[in-house]
Parts: structure tokens; C-alpha cells; sequence
């Protein structure tokens, strides 16, 4: 036998070994399918790093070489990662808040029957950023009614990072919210602090609010998923797509399927702006799921001389909405100052809109 002919003999060998060991990963991954599904049956966690250790160190122990047992270990941490990544997708593909086809999609009616968030209008969701006085809301709600906008922020609670900044005036506020929406004909929608809050203000909001600080708070997720009203649920301010839709999933599992998701930019090392403005993430959860997306162009920038190019994004980004905080006189505001338009500036924002559609 030439060299030649022995190469070929050998590659031929290698050509074998790589079929059956494609036919041992096919059939592990299989296996590994199964126990994924006997996991979620007994509600175990699918990573168990006990569990991946103990292989480790018994491959360790079984390797007579040539490989290094580091070069094994290596390539088997591989194999069980994408095992892991096989199990979590095929989770998620189980999950409500997941789109199954391309043309799914959750549209949620408002209680006029007329106005919908994921249909074919692009709806504006604006007020501001609390509500200060009856005034105040009333002369916002007159300039948002006046281009349209159906949904108005009646912020009654106010998170904030300092325990000595305003709060909020509480249901005070959300009687005047109520109030004003009732006169132009509007849907009030305003922010959920604690599960012990839903009875009352049942009797104010259209739509209920959950704010970024309270995404993961799974307690107060799964009691609006008891609840007959729709749900803003807002990105965290460092959580991921996959976290994010998990939070949707704890109201729609809980049995309410109306939930709008708000991207209002996450946390990054830029300082010129409040946020980043995770675009790519709109469109990505436009593509996973079939929820409505809002784009949240106020927190996200922390600053108004930007709302214009940030609004028309929004726009072709492939969004069903986009959220923007108004006040009649920014300077003044009790939170956000920065980051509101007036009036003025709103209608700019609402002409550039038109302009681009």
C-alpha cells in the first residue's frame, strides 16, 4: 500500500468516527430531550451543576489519553451546553407569551371596543410623569385629546431612587386621573407598586402599570394574571429579552393574556443619555412573541431634544406604539423634568410622526 492510498485508508477511518460520533450526539441529545420534559414535570431547575461535576470528574478518571483530561473536559463542557441550550429552547417554544407562527399576534381592545394596542394603529401612550394637580392633568389631557391619543399616564406612585423625592400623591391622584380621562374620553393607565394595591385601583385604571423596578416581582405578576384588565409590563433596567418575556409569562400563565411590553431602554456605560435604547431588542421581541411592543422614548433618552428622531424610530422599528411623558411646563415638574415635552414640543413629535408614516 503507497502513502497515498494508507492517507486515504486513515481519512476514510476519520470519516466513520465522525458519523457515529454525530449518531452518539443525536442520540444524546434525545435522551436529553426526555429528561428535560421529566425536569418540568417535577418542576426541577434543568441545570445541575452537582449533576455536571460528577461527569466531569468520571471522564476525568476513565481518560487514558492522548487527550489531556483538560482537553476532555473541554470538549464535554461544550456537549453539555448545548444540551442545556437544546432543553431552554425547546422550554421556551412551550411557553404562552412565545409566537408559534409568523401571523400570531395578541391584539388587546380597549373598553370602547374601538381602540387596540398590536392591531394595525400605532398607538401613542402619553400624560405625565405624575400626576401633580387637576390642572395640571387637565390641560395635558386637553393637547393629547386634541391629536387623538386615547391613553393617558396617571402616575398616582412614583418609585424613586431617593426615599425623599415626591412619591406620588396616591389615590388622590388617581381620583383626578380618573376624573380628567372620564372628561376627554380617554383610558387611564397607571403604575402597580404592590399585589395589596389591585382592589383599588381596580375602580380607577384601564390599564394597569408595572414599572421596571417591579418586572421580576413574581408575586405581583401573578396576581394581575387574576385580573380582567390589560397590563403594561416594562423591561428591567438590566434584564434580557429572555428574562423579560419570563415576566410576561408569569401574568399570561396566571390566566390574563393582555399584556403590552414596554422597551424603555436598559442600563449600559453611556452616560449621554438616561439608557440605551435597545432597538434591536424591539425587533427581536416582535420575532419571539406575539404580545405588543411599545417604545418607551422618555426613559430611555432621559432628555427631550432627542424625542423627534427617537420617535420616528420607534415608528420603524416595527412597534405597535410608543410611550412619551408630556407636562404643560417641564422646568417645573415634581419628577423627570429632563425628559418631558410640552405641549408644544409634543405636537412637533406627533407632526414628525405623521410626516415619516
Amino acid at each position: 500500500m503507497t502513502a497515498h492510498d494508507q492517507l486515504q485508508e486513515l481519512r476514510s477511518q476519520i470519516d466513520s468516527i465522525n458519523m457515529q460520533l454525530l449518531n452518539l450526539l443525536s442520540q444524546r441529545a434525545r435522551i436529553v430531550t426526555e429528561i428535560g420534559k421529566t425536569l418540568d414535570e417535577l418542576g426541577s431547575q434543568h441545570y445541575d451543576p452537582a449533576r455536571e461535576a460528577q461527569m466531569l470528574q468520571e471522564l476525568e478518571q476513565a481518560n487514558k489519553g492522548p487527550f489531556p483530561n483538560e482537553t476532555i473536559k473541554a470538549l464535554f463542557r461544550e456537549i453539555f451546553r448545548a444540551s442545556l441550550a437544546l432543553e431552554e429552547q425547546q422550554a421556551r417554544a412551550k411557553i404562552k407569551v412565545q409566537r408559534k407562527t409568523l401571523d400570531e399576534r395578541t391584539i388587546i381592545t380597549l373598553p370602547d371596543g374601538v381602540t387596540t394596542i398590536g392591531g394595525s394603529e400605532f398607538q401613542i401612550i402619553a400624560g405625565p410623569c405624575a400626576v401633580e394637580s387637576y390642572e395640571q392633568m387637565d390641560e395635558t389631557a386637553a393637547a393629547l385629546a386634541a391629536r387623538g391619543v386615547k391613553i393617558i399616564r396617571g402616575m398616582a406612585y412614583k418609585p424613586r431612587t431617593s426615599p425623599y423625592e415626591f412619591q406620588g400623591l396616591g389615590e388622590p391622584g388617581l381620583q383626578i386621573a380618573r376624573q380628567v380621562a372620564n372628561k376627554y374620553g380617554m383610558f387611564i393607565t397607571s403604575e402597580i407598586m404592590d399585589k395589596s394595591q389591585i382592589d383599588m385601583m381596580l375602580d380607577y385604571v384601564d390599564i394597569f402599570w408595572v414599572g421596571a423596578r417591579n418586572m421580576q416581582n413574581s408575586f405581583l405578576l401573578r396576581a394581575l394574571g387574576a385580573v380582567n384588565k390589560p397590563v403594561i409590563l416594562k423591561r428591567g433596567l438590566a434584564a434580557t429579552l429572555e428574562e423579560f418575556l419570563y415576566a410576561a409569562e408569569y401574568i399570561v400563565s396566571s390566566g390574563n393574556p393582555n399584556v403590552i411590553l414596554i422597551e424603555r431602554g436598559i442600563r449600559t456605560f453611556e452616560k449621554w443619555t438616561r439608557n440605551t435604547l435597545d432597538i434591536g431588542g424591539v425587533a427581536v421581541l416582535k420575532l419571539e412573541s406575539h404580545l405588543p411592543v411599545v417604545v418607551d422614548i422618555s426613559h430611555s433618552a432621559g432628555r427631550r431634544d432627542i424625542a423627534n428622531p427617537l420617535a420616528r424610530v420607534a415608528r420603524a422599528s416595527g412597534a405597535d406604539g410608543l410611550m412619551v411623558e408630556v407636562h404643560p411646563n417641564p422646568p417645573v415638574a415634581m419628577s423627570d423634568a429632563k425628559q418631558q415635552l410640552s405641549i408644544p414640543e409634543f405636537n412637533a413629535m406627533m407632526d414628525a410622526i405623521a410626516a415619516f408614516a
